[in-house]
């Protein structure tokens, strides 16, 4: 089943979260016409490959070219329309950076996987529970209310001061028709009657003058209280949202909620805005003792201009945090990185520098005017990709540290400016990005990225800078539920319970009980593992590699274990049928996978064997999952046969790894069966030795070049104890 497939079979839920990154970025009716061929693309290494971005980005707009053709057929209207659309938006906007469409393409992919793998895992943890809060549910839902009141407020108010216009309009009339009589006509009765008719129209301006100002005091104090309290709460959470999901936590909605309920503010406040000019332009046509117009009328511009700043200044936001090309989930940009798209509601924008104890300057393009055609929802946004962080001479003349030796635990941040002009307002906001970490070696980039890690899980703070002077420790299960979270979001796949208990374990020791308990910085990432020259976060770190270039599908389909001390491994095996493995991850080599099956002796003793770990040059030879399918085991004097039947608990080998094989399983072959003509074809096989004294080691492991017509062919001329001394030679000598 395609990965769509599985995506359109979700709950409602998560079919929500999936709509967030669709947009005209990429359109969500391409990713459905052309799911498998789209998924059959690699696009995370054409986001790094310009060569093979254009190939790819020139192979999409064919295969739209045949979608159209396909629907012109079948006379869709509708979908031809926005199949045109789309293909000319698609050529505009990527022709003459294709890479950009693979980063997009690339990370909608990733989220989707991110998505499924949390829909199969709904255990949530202590830091999600806390973001998905009932009660911030409950505030988003008083904050449109009280929004959408205040604009029904305003809207009022905007018919009183049409209303308080046309009794001053009449009142102006009919003063004025008085005035223009002579004389003796103003010590009639009838006028005299008409001037005290005036004198209570007069009392009623003064009235509705009063109800007016008051009412336009009502709304702009709720708008100062939901701007004070809810709005800048909600926008808070916010932040603190897309913090977690720069370190692979859920997906962070509600900015688009959060942009509506900012404009619906803004236009409110533009509106009382002119209710107070329409005020001052009556002011100069009529006034009296005791006008409450002159007197109170500043005040209130002036409010509604003070909160017009805040409003601005808190609607600047970054929208996509600076993240590597290589690596989209993981927020650093490297030396040759890209910076981020931003959203701001409205203004021009420009770009400045890092800020930190060390000085940097972008080069590049980095003055930018804001516009609609970067948004897909009517904000004003710009992006800035290209930009080349370069550090800055030091006064004494030095360069800096530009070496393989920078330090990945200091942070920086790249700041932002903007310059708003409405209605004779000038605002100056500035917003900047969550820390960065520079780097000048990609070696650097683990220890780097546990330091993002860290900062963005123990701190809401943005803008702590000198965070890692003293680092605060973690809640382990806070880190844990954040260690799954890479697992999700970079191999598809989180972690279970069993899981992490045992990277609880690794942590802290056994039998440790790690609700409550607190991690040191040190302890996560500088100390070595007891015993190991290496620390915890390199171990896992190497592993996260492990999977993404060589195990992938395997670990996404959930068959390897993974994380399971070689302890827990016997116990689980000891009562399952001989020829039952599971495949853990090895505790003492980096980047290394094992495999452990169980057997059973003639007197029913139950021995255990494992494999000497394969690793990532061992992989890139043969693909793990045809090694499993392919092992042989030499024992005493036995023909060599595959000792793995079942992959724990009760799945037959094949079935659990049959899609997963490259070719069809080696069987004897001919001469004449393919290859170059006049030589035998040839496989490697993966082969080990299992001798009988128990002196020798119990499980080497190694690969054997050996096809399975040389095989046969030996089979035929040399007894079983031949091959075994030629084998044992081949392993050991």
């Amino acid at each position: 089943m395609s990965q769509w497939s599985q995506v359109q079979q979700l709950e409602i839920k998560f079919l929500e979260q999936v709509d967030q990154f669709y947009d005209d970025n990429f359109p969500m009716e391409i990713r459905h016409l052309l799911a498998q061929w789209i998924e059959s693309q690699d696009w995370e290494a054409a986001s790094n490959n310009e060569a093979m971005a254009t190939i790819l980005l020139q192979n999409l707009l064919i295969q739209v070219d045949e979608q159209l053709d396909r629907v012109s057929q079948e006379k869709n209207l509708l979908l031809i329309h926005n199949l045109k659309r789309i293909r000319k938006l698609l050529q505009g906007k990527y022709h003459g950076n294709p890479m950009h469409i693979a980063v997009i393409i690339s990370n909608c992919l990733r989220e989707e996987r991110r998505i499924l793998a949390a829909a199969s895992m709904p255990v949530q943890g202590p830091l999600e529970k806390s973001l998905q809060n009932s009660v911030v549910s409950e505030r988003q839902r008083n904050v449109e209310h009280k929004v959408s009141a205040i604009k029904n407020s305003a809207q009022m108010t905007d018919q009183d001061v049409k209303y308080l216009e046309d009794l001053q309009e009449e009142f102006d009339f009919r003063y004025k028709t008085i005035q223009s009589l002579e004389q003796s006509d103003k010590n009639s009765a009838l006028i005299k009657q008409e001037m005290l008719a005036l004198q209570a129209m007069l009392n009623t301006l003064d009235y509705k003058r009063k109800e007016v100002l008051s009412k336009i005091g009502r709304v702009i104090h709720e708008i100062d209280m939901l701007m004070s309290n809810m709005l800048t709460e909600e926008l808070l959470d916010w932040k603190r949202r897309q913090q977690i999901a720069c370190i692979g936590g859920p997906l962070h909605g509600g900015l688009d909620q959060l942009q509506n309920c900012f404009t619906l503010l803004a236009e409110s406040l533009f509106q009382v805005r002119r209710q107070l000019e329409k005020l001052d332009e009556l002011l100069t046509r009529l006034t009296y003792d005791g006008d409450p117009i002159p007197v109170q009328r500043p005040q209130l511009l002036e409010k509604v201009n003070f909160l017009l700043y805040n409003l601005f200044r808190n609607s600047f936001v970054v929208e996509r945090q600076p993240c590597m090309p290589t690596h989209p989930q993981r927020p650093m940009p490297d030396i040759n990185s890209s910076l981020p798209i931003q959203r701001v509601f409205t203004g021009v924008r420009k770009c400045n520098v890092l800020r930190s104890n060390r000085r940097f300057v972008l080069c590049g393009t980095h003055v930018k005017a804001m516009n609609m055609d970067e948004s897909a929802n009517g904000s004003l946004s710009v992006e800035f990709r290209h930009l080349q962080p370069k550090e800055m001479k030091s006064s004494a003349g030095s360069k800096g540290n530009e070496g393989p030796h920078m330090v990945t635990e200091e942070l920086h941040s790249i700041s932002f400016e903007t310059q708003v002009c409405l209605y004779g307002l000038t605002i100056n906001l500035e917003t900047s990005s969550l820390p960065v970490v520079m780097i000048s070696n990609v070696s650097q980039l683990p220890n780097a990225w546990a330091s993002i890690i860290w900062y963005n899980l123990s701190t809401n703070d943005p803008q702590n800078l000198s965070f890692f002077n003293n680092p605060p420790a973690a809640t382990l299960s806070q880190l844990l539920e954040v260690l799954s979270w890479q697992f999700s979001s970079y191999v598809g796949r989180g972690l279970n319970s069993e899981q992490l208990n045992m990277l609880a374990e690794k942590l802290m020791g056994q039998q440790v009980s790690y609700s409550d308990y607190q991690l040191s910085w040190a302890k996560f990432c500088k100390e070595h593992l007891p015993g190991k020259s290496f620390t915890f976060w390199v171990w896992l770190e190497a592993i996260l590699d492990l999977i993404k270039k060589h195990i992938l599908p395997l670990w996404i389909d959930g068959y390897v274990m993974g994380f399971v001390s070689k302890e827990k491994e016997r116990i689980l095996l000891k009562d399952k049928t001989p020829g039952t493995f599971l495949l853990r991850f090895s505790e003492s080599n980096l980047g290394g996978i094992t495999f452990t099956w169980v057997d059973q002796l003639e007197n029913g003793e139950v021995t255990f064997h494992s494999v000497e770990p394969y690793n990532k040059g061992r992989l890139a030879a043969l693909p793990f999952a045809d090694i499993l399918r392919d092992y042989k085991v030499i024992m005493a004097d036995n023909v060599p046969e595959n000792p793995l039947k079942y992959l724990y608990p009760d799945i037959p080998k094949d079935k659990a790894f049959g899609k997963h094989y490259s070719c069809q399983p080696n069987e004897v072959s001919k001469p004449s069966d393919g290859g170059v003509k006049g030589y035998v074809p040839s496989v490697f096989i993966p082969v080990s030795k299992i001798l009988n004294d128990s002196t020798e080691p119990h499980s080497p492991s190694d690969l054997l070049p050996m096809s399975p017509s040389v095989y046969a062919v030996l089979r035929e001329h040399l007894s079983p104890t031949a091959i075994e001394t030629a084998v044992r030679c081949k392993l050991f000598h």
